[in-house]
């Protein structure tokens, strides 16, 4: 993979992961079978080093893993627009991987563990959600082969 061209702004693989947890969504790119790249911004977690999220039973993101399941993940942390310096801080994280379809308890603990970051004060509630929606959702998860991080600050 092509690493990051202005290495000062580099972060370790450590803190790119703590830049990944720490984020609400990102946006998912893949491939459609005319070339065309579609980027969808979704909310996700991270389980055991891999990013899961989920999405409708079919649309584009499915029909694009199917064709070709490589994709990237991009999520933008902190920003601050300094318009006197005409440049701004930030941070952000780029993921490469392959995206794959997960079913039965992976597909369980990962909307359990979706639940406990975005609405824990109502974990009860979310379990029956859990329950009576399981089959009318996917969950994809990408297996981080390449990530690389970068903050100005």
């Amino acid at each position: 993979m092509r690493s990051i061209r202005d290495i000062q702004k580099q972060v370790t693989h450590d803190e790119a992961m703590e830049m990944l947890g720490q984020s609400e969504y990102g946006v998912l790119s893949t491939i459609d079978k005319n070339g065309y790249p579609y980027g969808l911004p979704l909310h996700y977690i991270i389980l055991d080093e891999a990013i899961y999220l989920h999405c409708d039973l079919e649309g584009h993101i499915l029909d694009n893993l199917s064709y070709n399941n490589k994709v990237s993940f991009t999520v933008v942390g902190y920003t601050q627009v300094l318009p006197s310096s005409f440049t701004a801080n930030y941070e952000s994280v780029i993921v490469f991987g392959e995206g794959t379809l997960v079913e039965g308890t992976e597909k369980i603990k990962m909307l359990k563990a979706l639940v406990e970051k975005f609405s824990p004060e109502y974990y009860d509630k979310g379990l029956k959600i859990i329950d009576a929606f399981k089959d009318k959702c996917s969950v994809i998860r990408i297996n981080i082969e390449h990530i690389t991080g970068k903050k100005r600050r």
